[in-house]
């Protein structure tokens, strides 16, 4: 550290000697000079801080990954088992480790997690002496922002309905538990062999705190009307327009709204949509202290900027980009859109398998959509196996008793990740499950009951018996 400080006073001392050399001394270029070797001196010594502060816990840090306004992220090994982990460290010291909890992006973690489609928080590390903290979290592969920079060829329809689908149970799960994010956007939604996930709570609100709320909020890109045109006056429906503006980049691979400044921005969402009608524009003017009249536009529709895209995707679109909040979709009413009617169905099938095999226990952890998927897929495929093996030899099939002595053992199993925080400063999560489903009685016990005779009916007796399953069903 010493000898890091004498180098940047050998420095800025070389600078001057070079500035009093010339005849006419360039102050500006000198003092940029300057102030760039002192933060670089300032921000090698806080990294040297936490090189040595992870290296205490257990972590080597392997490079730098990205860095914000409020905090910066590294990519960490953890030396206890080898896992790599994606560390993200706040600029402004915090005094305690109370503060440390009580921090809106770690309250919201502790809340949100476990979930499959929210980044999961692995451990909290805290240095009273330096004022650092730390928060180590799964690390993924890329952020949306990154996975469409420089493509060419569009995604497949059903690549984009799995990511906006995941993406709506995210903001589902948030809503549900009393936090809206206010800052939805392709750098802050990861994804990692095709799973997506949630990031970034640091702009989070409680959704039972009162407006106005912080006007300058959410990526300018992004940000509903109601944020641009009121003191304040929003609601969790701004995560769902921010929603919509992500769907449209990720069909386009380019930006909706891409405003220059505030009122350009407002100018470029009524190219699109056209502008709003009088009594709408009232509603936000009674919390505006300003007042704005907007020339009347019609708009040229989103359909006209993406041309093949799919009805269904168009009419979740529009009611997602909704200009009045209140008629605006929320995410649970995005979920039980028709776009998404394949993947629902989907997720019944394989819960239905889950229910009827009696191996898995199903819960908001377990698994994502594409193992699911691809746990029907491989049950279904068996079975078209097995009933093209008996049809292309009828003959042994006869030749075979009609009931073989004993029935092949089927067992199929999903993979589970199990969360665990170890730091004692994180408080356990306590989730709790109520409720259970009725049995399900297979296919075999409706064909047998259809087969009965007068006498079996008359006497009441079947010959068909299921047990009850029972289902623990994760509750928000």
């Amino acid at each position: 550290m010493y000898y890091t400080n004498w180098l940047v006073g050998l420095k800025n001392r070389a600078c001057i000697r070079k500035a009093n050399k010339t005849n006419s001394i360039n102050w500006k270029s000198f003092m940029d000079i300057y102030n760039n070797n002192t933060a670089s001196y300032h921000r090698n010594k806080s990294e040297h801080i936490l090189n040595k502060l992870l290296w205490k816990k257990d972590y080597k840090i392997i490079k730098k990954i990205g860095e914000g306004t409020f905090s910066e992220v590294v990519k960490a090994q953890s030396l206890r088992d080898g896992k790599y982990y994606a560390c993200k460290t706040m600029k402004q010291p915090i005094s305690s480790l109370e503060q440390a909890n009580n921090l809106r992006e770690v309250q919201a973690m502790k809340r949100l997690n476990p979930h499959p489609n929210i980044i999961q928080l692995h451990e909290l590390i805290f240095d009273k002496e330096s004022g650092i903290l730390s928060l180590v979290c799964e690390l993924m592969e890329m952020n949306i922002y990154e996975f469409l920079r420089g493509r060419q060829k569009p995604l497949p329809e059903s690549k984009v309905r799995h990511y906006m689908y995941q993406l709506c149970k995210s903001l589902d799960h948030m809503h549900s538990n009393g936090i809206f994010h206010r800052d939805v956007k392709p750098e802050n939604i990861l994804i990692k062999q095709d799973v997506l996930k949630l990031g970034d709570f640091g702009s989070c609100r409680s959704l039972y705190s009162k407006p106005p709320h912080t006007e300058y909020i959410s990526t300018r890109w992004y940000r509903a009307p109601e944020c641009l045109l009121t003191d304040g006056f929003y609601s969790h429906k701004m995560d769902m327009w921010s929603v919509g503006c992500v769907f449209y980049e990720i069909i386009s691979f380019r930006p909706l709204f891409p405003g220059t400044n505030e009122l350009d921005q407002v100018t470029k969402i009524h190219d699109v949509l056209g502008t709003p009608d009088s009594s709408l524009l009232q509603k936000f003017k009674q919390s505006r202290a300003m007042r704005f009249d907007f020339p009347p536009r019609k708009g040229s529709g989103i359909s006209q900027l993406i041309p093949n895209c799919g009805a269904p995707s168009l009419s979740l679109l529009y009611q997602m980009l909704a200009y009045d909040p209140e008629e605006r979709i929320g995410a649970r009413g995005a979920l039980g859109h028709a776009y998404f009617r394949e993947l629902r169905l989907v997720e019944r099938r394989a819960d239905s398998l889950r229910r009827t095999l009696g191996t898995v226990e199903v819960g908001e952890s377990s698994g994502t959509l594409s193992s699911v998927d691809h746990l029907w897929r491989t049950t279904r495929q068996s079975r078209r196996q097995h009933n093209m093996k008996h049809v292309a030899q009828p003959l042994i099939r006869r030749n075979t008793s009609r009931y073989p002595a004993e029935l092949p053992k089927l067992t199929v199993s999903v993979p589970t990740h199990q969360i665990t925080i170890p730091v004692s400063s994180v408080p356990a999560l306590t989730i709790s499950h109520q409720g259970s489903l009725p049995a399900i009685m297979s296919k075999t016990c409706h064909s047998r009951l259809a087969k009965q005779t007068d006498e079996t009916r008359q006497s009441g007796f079947s010959n068909c018996y299921m047990p009850p399953v029972n289902r623990k069903r994760g509750g928000y």
